[in-house]
């Protein structure tokens, strides 16, 4: 049964009442002391009423606000996890054979900047691929593969372009939401000596993961990976590597071997055929397109995309009246096995109209 808060003039009221009950001949009516009287005393109850309130929120952790739940949370030895910088691969250029030392400074996208982690020599194509990290965490760090970047200062030999391969895995300060679903799943699935919740719950622990799925026996007896993602995204390798030091520092020391990997994207280009009513292609193509972005996005890695789902999002477009999903012709079952964990992830959109 919910506990009603009474409201001030409900509670005046009441006052007045029980005035009135105690001197019959009391004015008890607007104009009068008692009902100025009684209606600063109500306004002062009602405040004390939704204090109370307050307090009772803060008891249980599913409704503290911010600075309980981190004493909830600190209970358990859980805190925010730090936001983390963006990494990946940069492909610098030049003269065959030049070797260039780890340090090297670059600027991509709008304004960031990142160093090299690994030394690298360019191959008779005259390219090398280094591991990078960007100098300032968020997710502003991270930016589409393949991107543009620039060499501060390049060696010689060396084109002061260069190309980002990957930049992802940057994440935000972690979220209230984020910690109460840690906090909740430690309350309810407490540890149990290394089961896989026991690993999900490691590995989401580590800053920059914000997605963890638990593969046990995949690689056999003894064995059990953990599949990370970032802000629905790839991780970067620093993240990974954080990752997967952490889980073998707290895993029994009886397990044979566990792995902490990256999905493999496998992007699936769609050619989709319409009928429209009222309705242009070009805003369809948008509309569909942001349907399947939405779709895709809920998928974890290893789940497959099925073509009757996305048909049904198509139809429910308003002013799309029929379909019909030329490529893919099956559903995309992602390969899981001892070598890949693939995750589906939405491609290129060719739609036009049916004939």
């Amino acid at each position: 049964m919910p506990h009603i808060i009474p409201s001030v003039s409900d509670i005046r009221d009441t006052i007045l009442r029980d005035i009135k009950n105690l001197r019959t001949e009391a004015d008890t009516g607007p104009d009068s002391d008692y009902f100025v009287r009684a209606s600063s005393v109500a306004s002062a109850v009602r405040g004390t009423y939704q204090d109370q309130q307050w307090i009772a929120r803060q008891i249980f952790p599913d409704t503290a606000d911010h600075d309980f739940l981190l004493m909830h949370a600190s209970l358990r030895n859980l805190t925010p996890k730090p936001a983390t910088p963006a990494g990946g691969q940069l492909q610098i250029t030049g003269t065959p054979g030049t070797t260039v030392s780890s340090g090297l400074a670059f600027s991509y996208g709008n304004g960031q900047t990142g160093l090299t982690l690994t030394p690298g020599t360019t191959g008779d194509d005259g390219k090398a691929t280094v591991s990078v990290v960007a100098t300032s965490t968020g997710t502003d760090s991270n930016v589409p593969d393949n991107s543009s970047a620039t060499l501060t200062q390049a060696p010689s030999g060396i084109s002061s372009k260069a190309l980002l391969l990957s930049m992802s895995g940057g994440t935000s300060t972690e979220s209230d939401d984020s910690l109460l679903a840690r906090l909740l799943e430690v309350i309810r699935r407490p540890p149990a000596g290394g089961n896989k919740y026991d690993y999900h719950r490691w590995a989401m622990e580590v800053p920059g993961v914000t997605a963890a799925f638990v593969y046990p026996l995949r690689r056999g007896l003894g064995t059990v990976d953990v599949v990370i993602t970032s802000g629905n995204d790839l991780p970067s390798p620093q993240t990974v590597a954080a990752a997967q030091a952490h889980i073998d520092d707290v895993r029994p020391v009886t397990a044979k071997n566990s792995l902490v990997l990256m999905p493999t994207p496998r992007n699936v280009d769609f050619e989709i055929q319409v009928a429209l009513s009222g309705l242009t292609l070009a805003d369809a193509k948008i509309q569909i397109n942001n349907a399947l972005v939405s779709y895709f996005s809920q998928l974890a890695p290893g789940a497959p995309a099925i073509m009757f789902q996305i048909g049904a999002l198509i139809s429910a477009i308003p002013g799309i009246t029929d379909c019909k999903i030329v490529t893919p012709a099956a559903n995309v079952v992602p390969v899981v096995d001892e070598d890949v964990v693939e995750w589906v992830r939405m491609g290129n959109l060719d739609l036009g109209n049916l004939p």
